[in-house]
Parts: C-alpha cells; sequence; structure tokens
C-alpha cells in the first residue's frame, strides 16, 4: 500500500507547486540584485577610467551578484555590463571604436566561476583559500581577454592599462608581441582582480538579508549518481539547438561578409582601373610598346600611373598588358618598392589563375575580377579594356589589390562574432537551466514522487491512491496542472482497468468452461488436417494484421486489440467443419455437386455453435468482441470480394474485415498445404494465384498487404511446412 507518511510529506506539494508560479516577490529581488550589479560595474568602471587608476573595476557587480544569488545573476551581471559600457561609450561618449562588448563572454565566464566558488564555500571568509577563484578570474580577465585583444587586433601590445608593461617585457624578456600582451594582461589583472574580490566578498556581507532572492544551485554530485537527468537533456537540447543556430549564423554572416568585402574591393579596383584607363590613348598602344619612353604622351602617362598608386596602400600593383597568344605584353607597369615594375615590351607568361578567362581576354572582352594567388601575392586583379577609335581592344588596364588586407578584416569579424555568440550562448544556457529546473523540473520531481508511492496491489490500496491524489489538489493554470491532472486520470483510468480485468478473467473462465462443454460433444467428427490448418491461417492473419497496421490502412477498425481478438478467434474459422462426415471431409478426390453443397454447410454451423457458446458467456465485451469476431470468420470467410461465394453471397466492404483476412490466409494455406485430396503447391505459385484473385476473391488492400509481408509468409511457410 501507499506509505501515509510519504503521502502526508508530499501532501502540501500544491501549495509549493503554486509558489513556483507565485513567485513574484523573489523574481523582483532577483531582478532588483541583477540591476545592482550592472550599476555598481558601471560605476566603478567610470570612476577607475577618470581617475586613471591601474584597474578596470568592471567585475565587482559580478562577482557580488553570483555570491548573493547564484549562476543567473552572476551571469546575467556580466554578459549586461559589458553591453551597458559598450552602449554608453560608443553612443554617449562618441567612442566608435569601444570593444568593450566583444569581451562579454570574459564576464560572463567570470560571473559562473564566482557561483561555483561560492556554492563550494570558498568565499565563506577571506582566507588563503579565496586566492583560488582569484586566480581564476586572473586567467579568464588577464588571459583570455589578452587572446580576445589579440583576435581584435592583431600583434598589438596590449591596451592602455598593459601596454607598457607589454613593451618592456617585448624589450626585455621576450620578442613576441602576443606572449609579451598576455604576460602583461595576467600581471596587470592580478591586482584588479584581488581588489575586485574583496570589495565584493564586502558588498555579499552586507547586503540586506531581505532583499537576497533565492540561490540556485546546480547539484553536480546528484546529476554524476542518476546520469543525463531532465536538467541534464534541457542543457544539451539548448546547446544542441544553439550551437547549430549559431553555426549557422556565424557562416552565413561570414560568407556574407566576406561576399560584401571581395565585391567592395573589386568595385574599388575596377572603379581606379577604369580611371586610370582613361588616361591611356588605345591608338597608341603598339607605339608605346615600339618606342616606350620617346612615345608621345608615355611619360605624362607613366608618372600619372604612379600618383594612383601612391594614392592608396590598397592598390597592390597597377599597370597596363596587351594580351596576345603568346602572353601578357607589358605597355605599362608601376615601379613599387618591393617589386620593380617590368620593361615595357616585355612578354610576361600566363598565370594559371587566368584559367577560363584567357579566351575572353584575347578576344578583348569585358571579364568579371580575378583572384589568383601565385608568385606575385594573394591578389584579386580588375581588368578594364583600353579600346582604340574603333571599339577595339588594344589593351587592358589591371589594377591588383591585396587579398591578405580582406583576410585581416575578415578574421577580426569572425573573432567578434564568435566572442558575443559565446557569451550570449553561456546566457541563454544559464537561464535555460534555471527556468527549467523553477518551472519544470522540481514539481514534475515532486509529482514523480507522490507516483512512485503508489501502489496497486488490492482494493485498499488502490482506493488510497485515489484518495491521495484528490488531496493533492495542484491548481497552477499551466502545463504542470495538466500534467497532475493527466496522472489523476490515468490513475482513475488505470484503477477501473484493474477492476475491469478481474471482471473479464472471470468471464474467461465461464466462457472456457462453456466452450469445453460444447467441443466435448463434438469432438469426434473432426477434419484430418484442421489441427496444422488452424496453426497455420493464425500465423498468416497475424502478419496481414501487422502490415495492414504498418501501412495505417482500415485504422478506424484495425488496431492492436482488433488484431488480438481474430488472432485468437483464427482457429475457431472452420469449426463447422465437425459437423461435416468423415466420408465427405477426408474424401481424397473431387465432391460432387451434391457434396460441395453439404461441405458449404461448415460456414453457417460454425456460426451456430460459436453463437452458442455466446450464450453462455455474460461479458459484453467478450461476445462483440472475441467471439464476435470469431463468428464473423467462421460465418463469412467463403465470401467474395465479387459477391459469388457463400454462404450470403456478400460483397465488397459488406463483407467483416476479419472475414477478408481470414479468406487470404485460408485460401493461401490450402493451396501450400499437403491435403488427402492433392500434393502442397509451390510458395511461388500460390503468391501467384493470391496476387491474380485481387479484386475478384479477395479484397485488394489485403492482397497488397499479404505481398508486401511475402518475406515474413515465405518463413512461416517453410517452418510450417
Amino acid at each position: 500500500m501507499a506509505d501515509k507518511s510519504t503521502v502526508k510529506m508530499i501532501k502540501p506539494l500544491g501549495l509549493a507547486v503554486k509558489d513556483i508560479h507565485g513567485r513574484s516577490h523573489d523574481d523582483a529581488k532577483l531582478l532588483g540584485l541583477i540591476l545592482f550589479g550592472i550599476v555598481l560595474n558601471f560605476i566603478c568602471n567610470r570612476i577607475a577610467g577618470a581617475l586613471n587608476l591601474p584597474f578596470y573595476l568592471d567585475c565587482i557587480g559580478t562577482i557580488a551578484a553570483a555570491l548573493i544569488g547564484g549562476f543567473v545573476p552572476g551571469v546575467m551581471v556580466g554578459f549586461f555590463t559589458n553591453v551597458v559600457i559598450h552602449l554608453f561609450s560608443k553612443y554617449i561618449m562618441g567612442d566608435a571604436g569601444d570593444v568593450t562588448l566583444y569581451y562579454c563572454v570574459v564576464s560572463v565566464l567570470i560571473g559562473l566561476l564566482a557561483a561555483f566558488f561560492s556554492q563550494n564555500k570558498y568565499f565563506k571568509k577571506v582566507s588563503f583559500k579565496t586566492l583560488i577563484p582569484v586566480l581564476g578570474f586572473v586567467i579568464l580577465g588577464g588571459g583570455l581577454g589578452s587572446v580576445i585583444s589579440w583576435g581584435l587586433f592583431g600583434n598589438t601590445l596590449g591596451d592602455q592599462l598593459a601596454s607598457s608593461l607589454a613593451n618592456k617585457i617585448y624589450v626585455s624578456v621576450i620578442s613576441d608581441a602576443f606572449w609579451a600582451q598576455l604576460y602583461a594582461g595576467l600581471l596587470v589583472d592580478i591586482p584588479d582582480k584581488l581588489v575586485s574580490t574583496i570589495l565584493a566578498i564586502v558588498i555579499y556581507k552586507l547586503y540586506p538579508k531581505k532583499i537576497k532572492p533565492s540561490r540556485d544551485r546546480i547539484d553536480l554530485a546528484a546529476l554524476a549518481k542518476r546520469g543525463i537527468s531532465l536538467s541534464g537533456k534541457i542543457i544539451i537540447a539548448v546547446s544542441l539547438i544553439f550551437g547549430i543556430a549559431s553555426a549557422v549564423v556565424s557562416i552565413v554572416s561570414m560568407n556574407q561578409f566576406r561576399d560584401t568585402l571581395v565585391a567592395s574591393e573589386a568595385e574599388y579596383a575596377t572603379d581606379t582601373a577604369k580611371f586610370a584607363a582613361t588616361l591611356v590613348d588605345g591608338n597608341m598602344i603598339d607605339k608605346y610598346i615600339e618606342r616606350k619612353d620617346n612615345a608621345e604622351g608615355y611619360y605624362r602617362i607613366n608618372r600619372y600611373f604612379s600618383l594612383i598608386w601612391h594614392s592608396s596602400d590598397r592598390i597592390q600593383y597597377l599597370y597596363v598588358y596587351q594580351i596576345k597568344e603568346d602572353g601578357c605584353h607589358v605597355v605599362f607597369d608601376v615601379d613599387t618598392p618591393d617589386t620593380p615594375g617590368s620593361e615595357t615590351g616585355t612578354i610576361i607568361p600566363f598565370d594559371d589563375g587566368f584559367g577560363d578567362k584567357l579566351d575572353d581576354l584575347l578576344a578583348g572582352k569585358e571579364i568579371e575580377p580575378i583572384i589568383t594567388n601565385d608568385t606575385y601575392g594573394w591578389l584579386l586583379s580588375s581588368y578594364v579594356p583600353i579600346k582604340d577609335n574603333q571599339g577595339r581592344t588594344q589593351a587592358y588596364c589591371c589594377v591588383d589589390v591585396a587579398m591578405p588586407n580582406i583576410v585581416e578584416v575578415e578574421r577580426t569579424f569572425a573573432f567578434k562574432i564568435t566572442t558575443i555568440l559565446m557569451g550570449f550562448f553561456i546566457m541563454i544556457l544559464t537561464l535555460s537551466v534555471y527556468f527549467a529546473k523553477r518551472f519544470i523540473v522540481s514539481p514534475v520531481n515532486s509529482l514523480a514522487k507522490l507516483a512512485g508511492d503508489f501502489a496497486y496491489t488490492d482494493n485498499e490500496a488502490r482506493k488510497e491512491t485515489l484518495d491521495s491524489i484528490k488531496d493533492l489538489e495542484i491548481k497552477t493554470g499551466d502545463e504542470i496542472e495538466q500534467l497532475y491532472d493527466a496522472m489523476a486520470k490515468t490513475t482513475r483510468d488505470t484503477v477501473d482497468f484493474i477492476n475491469e480485468s478481474q471482471r473479464k478473467n472471470e468471464a474467461i473462465s465461464t466462457f472456457q468452461s462453456g466452450m469445453i462443454n460444447v467441443m466435448a460433444d463434438l469432438v469426434e467428427s473432426r477434419d484430418q488436417s484442421t489441427g496444422e490448418h488452424i496453426k497455420n491461417t493464425s500465423e498468416y492473419v497475424a502478419i496481414i494484421c501487422d502490415e495492414l497496421i504498418k501501412e495505417g490502412k482500415f485504422s478506424d477498425i484495425l488496431n492492436e486489440e482488433f488484431k488480438n481478438n481474430i488472432v485468437s478467434s483464427a482457429p475457431m474459422h472452420d469449426i463447422g467443419k465437425i459437423k461435416i462426415s468423415d466420408t465427405i471431409l477426408n474424401k481424397p478426390g473431387k465432391f460432387t455437386d451434391e457434396e460441395y453443397e453439404i461441405m458449404k454447410t461448415h460456414a453457417a454451423e460454425g456460426a451456430k455453435i460459436i453463437s452458442t457458446v455466446k450464450k453462455t458467456v455474460e461479458s459484453d465485451a467478450l461476445k462483440e468482441d472475441y467471439l464476435g469476431e470469431a463468428e464473423n470468420m467462421a460465418h463469412y470467410h467463403h465470401e467474395k470480394w465479387n459477391g459469388k461465394g457463400y454462404p450470403c453471397g456478400l460483397k465488397g466492404e459488406e463483407i467483416p474485415l476479419s472475414a477478408r483476412i481470414m479468406a487470404v490466409a485460408d485460401v493461401f494455406d490450402a493451396l501450400v498445404a499437403v491435403r488427402v485430396y492433392k500434393p502442397a503447391m509451390p510458395f511461388e505459385k500460390a503468391v501467384s494465384i493470391i496476387k491474380e484473385s485481387s479484386g475478384e476473391h479477395f479484397d485488394p488492400a489485403i492482397v497488397e498487404a499479404f505481398v508486401n509481408a511475402e518475406d515474413k509468409i515465405r518463413a512461416v511457410t517453410a517452418q510450417l511446412h
């Protein structure tokens, strides 16, 4: 029986669950703590900046919120502090280059780490033990922060606070800008995080208890014991969903950003090439190549090209080529510090990067910008035709833009996306766990505890179970209440089912006794093949039913219960043959017309026998379900889909479904089985006959299911025959 002490202990659960949805006062405390932490971080950071203090002081509120309220306020304060400071710097102070937002992942991780150490009592009092979380904060703030700085700015020497120390380390200790910045960041962060942690502990101690929210905790030991709990599954689900979404957003953003950058550079290179092309007289190309400096306008064009090249760092090379079959004939080529220009008239072989553009270049057509990576570097080249007075292309003016510049911008963009998404992901994950635990896991666990202590062993236990469910009275107005209602209904239905099952068991016992008494009078006149036949047909009926259920056919009638009924009653489909004499029943040859008419009476006789049995059964369900289908199969299994069967001449769906299924199973077994009047027919031939009879003798849908389950039918046939 149910443990009464357990029921009493959980009985007030209704109020507890109501509290879960009525904790507006606790929500207000939590929101107040988050706002307090954000404001505290913002004020301290602005004071440190205004006074030029060697500290950041932007995580005091984050650590304090984590100590006071746990994971959720710690993470929320960490994330939104960076958002607020970034927006203030950018839109209020006018600092368009502020990058505070991209360090949000550092602040979020500090909040998580502070909550974890607080849960494990590292901050109960200031001691040597407190230095462990401080070290963690330094690694996150100074270490991870320096890595993010490197990702955003490349090989710089740290931010404003660390730059002086980084320069000294770079000059005196290690000649690598990244490591110099990393070491400087860690060293500068030590006093900052130590001061911030001490101030956060003081705030934690002084924070009024009456406005402290309930702390959220994560029981890692319990999670490890139970395996993947409901909370764990929610974490996995949120992680997968957000991870996939983040990956898609990142890939799409990066591709779009890259395409935009390339398009922008291509447009710039094309515009520059078009402008430079206007300086060259297309009618003079051959003279430029032949006479070089002596050609009219050659010196002026070269000087203008040099001015264009010096006007922008984006232009890597500027030149004019005449494209011929033997290669690129240099017309103009601006000298650069790294690569002196080729002499006019020099023939430069075609680079592999020209690829399928070569034919168009030889034909003088306009082409899209080309991206190549060869001995001249990774370049985006834009070719603009230079035409003569007759509109024929005589040469191409080309501007090369260095691709590494694009890659550097792209890398910075990718780093910014990654850091923001990581911080946002941790915040969403923390909130998901918090709300899942508060609104789902806790009430479901309480209901599961109550359900686990229930018992149905006897009438008293079942009654106590129902009473305990009623006493619970959960009224939350959401899915938890729906879960409670479903649990209460399921319990009531279960008790009713148990009681009904007991009544059915008694009815079955009565039925079995009645069947035995009726069959005792008929046992002497049995068909010699009936015993094996009823086993075979029962197997085939089960296979056909399974296939029909799988295909979703006759779903308004056919289900597992219907299948069980007809499979169980299938052995009685030929029970009427007991009324047929042995002379006719076991005749080795063909029946005469008179004998056949007598043989056909077994269908009606079988229905009469089962009808007699039904009169001995009191259960209406047993009469209609089990015996009702047995009577249908016995009476109608020789009816045909086209209406030419017997004994009633029914057609189509006038024939009960169970009888239509039995018709296929019965004929097939008769074909493949050995009889006193014939040998067994080959399996393939028997299946072919069943197929040919579809729509005439048999229901086409049932024949289709039979054929689809041919492998299973074959296995049964091979085993039984």
